[in-house]
């Protein structure tokens, strides 16, 4: 039996054929180039995939968690978006070198926090080369949203800590044309904004932390190596506009500040993806991305809230820009005292000094108003005082 895909990938000039032929595939490099004289196919699907539309705009995320962005008329808007993790010039886990299949995408029956939603995870066997991660992919997506919410949850899979850089490989496709588009980034709203002329706008923002660094170059083959990927990263700098000036079009890597990740440990990293048919639609398509993102992180459980006593959850997220939301629990009805401290102890602001009933309450903490730095926030209630630390960036 011989099972033979093929992908082209228009201008680029990338033809990537994946043989089966049953004991064969320990021969052949599942994501590189192999040429073959005869035979000229094209078929777009990988062997497992899951996808679905939203009336607006449809998302598929291929075996290696690769997404893609379709617009309503089918026009494919993204060539491909996918994780990056890096610790170091020679550590970087990314899409073509290092993702394997760990548990297959698939389309969830009965989402819980959205009408639509994929799953899938991924890890480094493909290469067995640090860092050791596990990737696992949730997108949302809602009716006749013209947006999608991707979390990334990153696990660090290695015996020590690691400090993780996590960011996004960006290749667009606007309406299913390569080359000459724009990435420009929109300051005051924190979004990439990737465009051509008239065509279909689309947009990308970090929702769960600052955005850091964003670098934007000309597509070349063979870009995906480590110590590339490590500068683009660490470029610690928001490229205000890259014009591409060829056919072969823009790449953009994205990156958020380092976390800090313990042996086991994992931290939720959220991306909205929104198409319009101009710049203005599609920030009112990334502004309603935030809206469920606010309620999507408010009504997943929070472990850290277990038990029956005075809890005071981690903020989240944290580090973060100008808001982020502080979850806490009381154990009966009773007057409570919540504040934030400076490093030096002044209280900066006030947030509850009310009577409030017994169980879990979550607050939406607006920080625009302090400055870079860490702070303190304490809990008061009945003689109890719990306190935990949030970082601000800007």
């Amino acid at each position: 039996m011989i099972m033979i895909i093929i992908k082209v990938q228009s201008a680029r000039k990338i033809i990537i054929f994946a043989l089966e032929i049953i004991n064969l595939k320990s021969y052949i490099m599942k994501k590189h180039l192999l040429l073959f004289a005869a035979i000229i196919l094209s078929i777009t699907s990988g062997f497992s995939q899951a996808s679905f539309s939203t009336g607006a705009i449809e998302v598929v995320v291929n075996q290696y968690g690769r997404i893609r962005v379709y617009n309503s008329a089918g026009l494919q808007q993204m060539w491909r978006t996918s994780l990056l993790v890096g610790t170091s010039s020679t550590t970087v886990f990314d899409y073509e070198n290092d993702a394997e299949t760990l548990e297959p995408p698939l389309l969830v029956s009965s989402p819980a926090s959205s009408d639509f939603e994929i799953y899938g995870a991924f890890d480094n066997t493909y290469s067995a080369l640090p860092p050791d991660v596990i990737e696992k992919l949730y997108v949302y997506g809602w009716t006749n949203g013209n947006y999608i919410i991707a979390k990334y949850n990153v696990k660090n899979d290695e015996p020590a800590a690691i400090n993780a850089i996590i960011g996004l490989d960006i290749i667009p496709y606007i309406d299913e044309t390569d080359g000459h588009d724009t990435v420009t980034y929109n300051s005051t709203k924190n979004v990439i904004r990737i465009h051509r002329g008239a065509e279909t706008n689309t947009g990308i923002k970090l929702l769960s932390a600052p955005l850091t660094s964003l670098y934007s170059f000309e597509w070349y083959d063979g870009y995906s190596v480590d110590a590339d990927y490590w500068t683009w990263m660490t470029y610690n700098q928001l490229q205000p506009q890259y014009v591409s000036p060829t056919a072969d079009g823009s790449v953009s890597i994205t990156a958020q500040g380092a976390v800090a990740l313990d042996p086991a440990a994992s931290t939720d990293v959220y991306y909205a993806i929104a198409l319009g048919a101009n710049e203005q639609e599609m920030l009112d398509n990334i502004a309603a991305a935030e809206e469920k993102y606010q309620l999507l992180i408010t009504s997943v459980p929070d472990p850290n809230l277990a038990g029956n006593g005075l809890i005071l959850g981690k903020n989240y997220p944290n580090p973060f820009n100008e808001s982020t939301f502080i979850k806490y629990q009381l154990p009966t009805s009773g007057m409570v005292s919540l504040k934030v401290y400076d490093v030096l102890g002044n209280e900066v602001m006030n947030l509850v000094d009310a009577k409030q009933t017994a169980g879990q309450h979550i607050l939406n903490v607006d920080a625009k108003q302090l400055g870079s730095g860490a702070y303190y926030y304490t809990l008061r209630f009945n003689n109890q005082v719990k306190t935990n630390k949030m970082f601000i960036v800007k």
